[in-house]
């Protein structure tokens, strides 16, 4: 839970950043009540990252030990976390639990944090995409309405397969969940898997689905499937034409339409937390 008052830890784990951008986004959580640490690194540039994997590591690991962060925001995506996630103090972060958050690239962490942790992450806004502009109250109200443990129900609003499932929240950014292969990642237990994409050709999109198909203990523990936007792709058609066959092939309930995006509206999604698909609703308890 978060409290007015409380201060939230602003971190550069992928891409460099703007410092216009992570000022906006600290003065809009000033704003609200909230104190605001930023991370060392977080002005860093090396080549297209927020500087070197060990002050990145040496920040994130900062973070979880300061009594006083009781959230930890990633500033941005674009590329570097995957960099780090065999170097993290997982033990550290399962003694100093807080909830964690970011999307795109971040999912890597996200998912790499749940599973050697147990530790619920949040696939939510980032402080130098999200929060640093004219606010987004739809965005906002949903991060916070996550982060405090409220009811949540989101609405898609197409379907490729009917159907009802029950497991706990899995996924994110597509091409970054494909990127972890090769390393224990995926969750032991039911779950309902989520995805996202931008800027990626119909045929890429099919190919990182089958890599996970392919994974026996995807299969195993995949219930059900929650699709948000898959931005800027060539051809929309072969799209929801390979939604329709994946969804026939595994004999799942899917259904797609989600405000899971690198868009402005965004919902906020707790990994590791038990949910319900029922058709196009997918209900977060």
């Amino acid at each position: 839970m978060l409290n007015i008052g409380d201060t939230i830890g602003i971190i550069a784990l992928s891409g460099d950043c703007d410092i216009e951008k992570a000022e906006n986004s600290r003065s809009f959580f000033e704003s609200l009540g909230y104190s605001v640490k930023l991370s060392k690194n977080i002005f860093d540039k090396n080549r297209y990252l927020a500087g070197n994997d060990e002050d990145k590591l040496a920040e994130l690991h900062k973070f979880y030990k300061d009594g006083e962060i009781k959230l930890i925001l990633c500033a941005r995506g674009g590329y570097g976390a995957i960099r780090i996630v065999n170097q993290i103090d997982y033990e550290l972060i399962k003694a100093n639990p807080k909830p964690f958050c970011g999307f795109s690239d971040v999912t890597a962490l996200l998912l790499m944090i749940y599973k050697k942790t147990g530790v619920i992450t949040y696939h939510s806004p980032m402080a130098c995409t999200d929060f640093a502009g004219e606010n987004n109250s739809y965005s906002s109200q949903a991060f916070f309405d996550a982060i405090s443990g409220k009811h949540i129900e989101c609405q898609g609003d197409i379907m490729y397969k009917e159907g009802s499932a029950e497991g706990i929240l899995w996924g994110g950014n597509l091409s970054t969940v494909v990127s972890l292969c090769g390393q224990d990642f995926i969750p032991e237990k039911d779950f309902i898997f989520f995805a996202e994409d931008l800027n990626e050709p119909v045929y890429k999109i099919d190919k990182m689905f089958q890599q996970l198909i392919n994974i026996p203990q995807f299969i195993k523990y995949c219930k059900g499937i929650a699709l948000g936007d898959f931005l800027d792709t060539d051809n929309q058609l072969w799209l929801e034409e390979y939604f329709k066959e994946m969804s026939v092939k595994l004999d799942l309930p899917v259904c797609g339409g989600f405000k899971i995006t690198h868009a402005a509206e965004k919902i906020t999604l707790p990994i590791g937390k038990s949910a319900n698909l029922e058709n196009n609703k997918l209900i977060i308890s």
